[in-house]
């Protein structure tokens, strides 16, 4: 029998991400995809699956450890009918989590309880800060953008893995004792921030049960709290007549279905959003760090928000300009298809320009979508009813849509967001004007 060596197989544009569980152990036997080990990084966490089927021989990583793209993991010792692979397939990766933030559509992330002082950390991580022994604090590239995110100076953090290093959890700490006025922010007082919530028993009220918040909801529920707490949020809400345009899409539903194709709505407004992008550029653009400059893309990525019986996830489509109606139908088809069986890979998630959270499909009237940062803008579509229209003479019936655009008010004027989701209903009540 032949040893197969198991590296890392490409994890996206992630320099490195930590191990947080080991699935197998040494003697183990694995079926050809079996799941190997679990990555999670800041924005996705990935299951390694086997390449191969036969005997766990050796392990050469652990849980707490870091890996980047073509590390050794273990050895196995393949079935000699099972063809050994260097390297897992890409499309093998199966991912739970978000990379980017899940669009909110129910309400406001609540600020976490805070039940304990903030600061403490657990006794079996010893904190070291770094600073007191001379040298510059270390953490890696997310926990980096993360601390720069909710504006934390990492020189007043300290690290409690391994030689000091500075994890999120100690960003996260630091940032619950200031807010808890246990410890001061640099040219703050203490007890300046937002107030926890306190902690109660809700038992004695009555029974109750507790669950653990799923994996993807605790990512996707951080970079929401992010967006919320850091991007000045404005919602402009609106409405189109889309009758011509249901219509257009019955008369190809028969041609589409021949092809494999399932044609909805939702493409008809990808393309209607991208023609108002260019005609808005500040729509598809994103701030610079310090938001003292506005960083204008060329390119039109959407992401649209689909729900999994594991979470809401965001994959993008990409390219939507120079894609037509049947391309980015099948498009949808397939990310949908692997949103719901948690195949996504990092790729799938990444480069988006502006989100789109459709629950017309659903039911609603209105609602206010959080903003996908680093993004500046994001739609959300309810559900379209016939409704008594006056055209002139009397009421005809017409099936309107109601839609909302949340946007970052650093990045865009309140007329601007106005004159955007006016040209959006102008584009999705008569589709010829998108080939102006």
């Amino acid at each position: 029998m032949a040893i197969t060596q198991v590296n890392v197989p490409d994890i996206g544009d992630f320099d490195s991400v930590e191990v947080i569980e080991v699935l197998v152990a040494e003697g183990d036997e694995v079926a050809l995809d079996d799941s190997l080990i679990t990555l999670e990084s800041d924005k996705a966490t990935m299951e390694i699956p086997s390449p191969v089927a036969g005997k766990i021989t050796k392990i050469a990583i652990s849980v707490g450890d870091s890996v980047s793209e073509g590390d050794y993991i273990l050895d196995i010792e393949a079935e000699a009918a099972s063809a050994p692979a260097a390297e897992a397939p890409k499309e093998k990766v199966k991912e739970e989590a978000v990379a980017t933030p899940a669009p909110a559509a129910e309400s406001k992330p609540e600020p976490q309880v805070v039940k304990q002082p903030a600061h403490n950390v657990p006794a079996a991580a010893k904190p070291v800060n770094p600073q007191a022994m001379g040298a510059a604090f270390h953490a890696s590239p997310s926990v980096r953008s993360f601390a720069r995110t909710l504006g934390v100076d990492l020189t007043t953090v300290s690290g409690t893995g391994p030689k000091g290093r500075i994890q999120q959890t100690d960003v996260e700490a630091a940032v619950k004792a200031v807010m808890s006025g246990q410890a001061a922010a640099p040219g703050q007082t203490a007890g300046s921030g937002i107030p926890p919530i306190p902690g109660i028993d809700f038992s004695q009220f009555g029974e109750t049960t507790t669950e653990e918040l799923g994996r993807i909801k605790k990512i996707s529920g951080k970079f929401l709290h992010a967006s919320w707490l850091n991007v000045p949020h404005v919602t402009q809400f609106d409405e189109c007549d889309i009758t011509e345009m249901d219509q257009f899409r019955k008369d190809q539903k028969a041609a589409a279905e021949k092809q494999g194709i399932k044609l909805t709505p939702l493409v008809f407004v990808m393309k209607a959003v991208v023609k108002a992008l260019q005609d808005f550029p500040s729509f598809n653009a994103s701030l610079s760090e310090d938001a003292q400059s506005i960083i204008y893309k060329h390119y039109y990525n959407i992401g649209i928000a689909v729900d999994t019986p594991n979470g809401l996830v965001v994959p993008v489509v990409k390219d939507v300009d120079k894609k037509g109606i049947y391309e980015l139908s099948q498009d949808l088809m397939e990310i949908s298809a692997k949103a719901r069986d948690g195949k996504l890979g990092p790729k799938d998630m990444q480069g988006g320009c502006f989100t789109i959270s459709s629950l017309g499909g659903i039911g609603g009237t209105q609602f206010t979508p959080i903003v996908n940062a680093p993004e500046v803008a994001i739609m959300g579509l309810s559900k379209a009813k016939m409704q008594p229209v006056w055209n002139g003479s009397d009421f005809e019936p017409r099936l309107i849509m109601p839609f909302s655009v949340s946007y970052d008010h650093r990045a865009i004027d309140g007329a601007e967001g106005v004159r955007f989701t006016t040209t959006v209903a102008k584009y999705l009540s008569d589709l010829r004007q998108l080939i102006l």
